[in-house]
């Protein structure tokens, strides 16, 4: 049993979640251990506990220096004796001496930084107590965000055989698992798997409309700060002027492109806000170590459902309600294929089959957690989880195929030379001079859809793209891709699924009884936080989170005793601020 008076005194945490004691006690067993866990399930406490309880230091490789920092602030405001190593940090020198006198609890570096010979005879200048490798699925090819660097970390590990090894991924499936396994040495019974669902985040798919509109009616929706992912530089600069104009909600860009300095003031902005917008590229990615982001949105296909699982982890965090909703259109899937037919050939069939895996997420119209939980193997996912769009609001689905037959007819017929626009004024029967010109009127596919079938046209020319029915050719007309054929000859179905129609939820998506904003005591410690932060220029969630003020107001400790039995209010914490927090606590009594 592991022991949780640490946990208590640290941390604030009466118990353990979820599979956190099993890796806990594996470490401190002295073994070495694969854990996969969702984001906010709490992995990093799987290394930090035993780094306060092992002699030694725990040396943590991350991926990103700005997540480093956000873990080195978030472990600092409890009391773990913990530095970076990084090449932006200006105490280098003093961080070393601390690791050499055993003052460190907690050591992050970067894969880069571990890899060199310089690094490892440092390592053999103090005790050693854990080699934790955060986001470790970087290690494999497989994985969908691999870092070469990451394979130079086993020669490391090696050299210290008798140091325990902890690898933290939340999105592995089941080949990038057992890839990780070999590449770091670890054994097969080291291996726990939580689960990949989060409850707490409501998932939503639709095709693009107006995308703008789409995404400023989603931010009317959900307060609290949010992430909005597009594709291009160009587009996150102008979807990011667009929101700030319209939302009435402070927005900033964030991409690659960028002056580094201005990244790095965007980024920490969006950290220390309670309700900003950041709109980015996937540049934006593994150093959010935010856990208050009420929503992400996807306003563009994303790479892979892998992508796609980690980027929407990046809401509720904190295990709070939260949105993660895409965005899609047919022409992102035509981009992806060229893009596939681009990389090297050994490549291209698992770049085909992760593409296809999201073709059938974006179309289903059934439960779609359940997807995203069989693509990572758990396949006793229940039919219905009540908590995305397609659960919540049933979706219809019908036999479009005599509809795709007939366009792809008209592709066919045509000289598969046009657009969708003018194949939809073909079948529709519209006139013009150009239809004229080209003598496309006396063609047999001419004015043949009408009536209720002619709102199936737009619907089942995205869904011919999906599929690699048709292809975009480099001129902007339509021509046959590889699965027309089966259409065509009726040995494929084209089924469709047609959302309802949305009905606009009322702001914050909750019902009031259920929503502490507006709460004036809520309110009262909210605004405490927020300037504590400002004095302490710490984030307001490494201060406490927003379900520790909840338990605060609706508590009302009435000592300091008292407040430190509160979940999330470790001893450091407590003595930290705990008389500010109670002093709200008392005035608003």
């Amino acid at each position: 049993m592991v022991p949780t008076d640490t946990l208590r005194r640290v941390f604030g945490f009466d118990a353990f979640r979820g599979v956190q004691e099993q890796v806990v006690a594996r470490v401190l067993a002295g073994e070495r251990t694969l854990a996969v866990m969702p984001t906010g399930a709490g992995k990093s406490l799987t290394y930090q506990l035993p780094s306060v309880m092992l002699e030694g230091t725990c040396v943590v490789v991350s991926p990103l220096i700005a997540l480093m920092h956000d873990q080195l602030r978030a472990a600092e405001a409890v009391g773990i004796r913990a530095a970076t190593l990084t090449s932006v940090d200006d105490n280098r020198a003093e961080t070393i001496e601390r690791f050499r006198a055993g003052q460190l609890d907690l050591l992050y570096i970067a894969p880069e930084r571990a890899s060199g010979e310089g690094f490892r005879n440092l390592l053999t200048q103090a005790k050693l107590s854990l080699f934790a490798i955060d986001e470790a699925h970087c290690v494999s090819e497989w994985g969908h965000d691999f870092r070469p660097d990451y394979r130079l970390l086993r020669p490391l590990l090696d050299r210290f055989p008798d140091v325990p090894r902890l690898a933290l991924t939340a999105t592995a499936d089941a080949h990038t698992r057992a890839d990780i396994l070999e590449q770091l040495g670890l054994p097969q019974e080291g291996m726990i798997v939580a689960g990949f669902d989060r409850p707490n985040i409501r998932y939503a798919i639709a095709p693009r409309e107006n995308t703008t509109r789409q995404v400023i009616d989603l931010i009317a929706e959900t307060p609290g700060p949010g992430i909005v992912y597009a594709q291009t530089r160009a587009g996150v600069e102008k979807l990011a002027e667009k929101l700030a104009a319209e939302t009435g909600r402070p927005v900033l860009p964030y991409h690659a492109g960028l002056d580094p300095e201005v990244r790095r003031r965007n980024q920490a902005a969006f950290v220390a806000s309670e309700d900003m917008i950041v709109v980015a590229t996937v540049a934006f990615g593994m150093g959010i170590d935010k856990p208050d982001v009420r929503f992400v949105a996807h306003a563009g296909l994303p790479k892979s459902i892998e992508a796609y699982y980690q980027e929407t982890g990046r809401a509720g965090r904190d295990g709070d309600p939260a949105v993660a909703h895409l965005f899609w259109g047919a022409d992102d899937f035509a981009r992806a294929r060229q893009r596939i037919a681009e990389v090297e050939p050994s490549r291209q069939p698992g770049e085909r089959t992760r593409l296809t895996a999201l073709g059938a997420l974006v179309e289903t119209a059934t439960c779609r957690r359940r997807i995203l939980l069989r693509h990572f193997g758990e396949n006793e996912a229940p039919e219905r989880c009540g908590n995305c769009d397609n659960c919540l609001s049933p979706p219809a689905a019908i036999d479009a195929t005599v509809t795709a037959q007939k366009f792809l007819s008209a592709v066919f017929r045509t000289g598969m030379m046009f657009g969708t626009g003018y194949i939809e004024s073909i079948l529709l029967g519209q006139s013009s001079d150009r239809s004229i010109s080209n003598g496309h009127e006396s063609l047999s596919v001419f004015g043949i859809v009408d009536g209720e079938e002619a709102v199936l046209i737009k619907p089942v020319a995205r869904a011919l793209l999906l599929r690699d029915a048709l292809r975009a050719n480099d001129h902007g007309g339509l021509e046959f891709g590889p699965e027309a054929r089966a259409i065509l000859k009726g040995g494929a179905k084209v089924e469709l699924v047609l959302p309802p129609k949305r009905e606009r939820r009322r702001r914050g998506g909750k019902a009031a009884g259920d929503n502490p904003v507006g709460n004036p005591l809520f309110e009262a410690l909210r605004a405490k936080r927020r300037e504590i932060a400002q004095e302490t220029g710490l984030p307001p969630y490494v201060i406490f989170h927003d379900s520790v003020l909840r338990d605060m107001a609706l508590l009302k400790p009435e000592s300091i005793a008292a407040m430190g039995n509160i979940s999330g209010v470790g001893a450091r914490k407590l003595d930290a601020y705990g008389d500010a927090f109670l002093q709200v606590i008392r005035e608003a009594a």
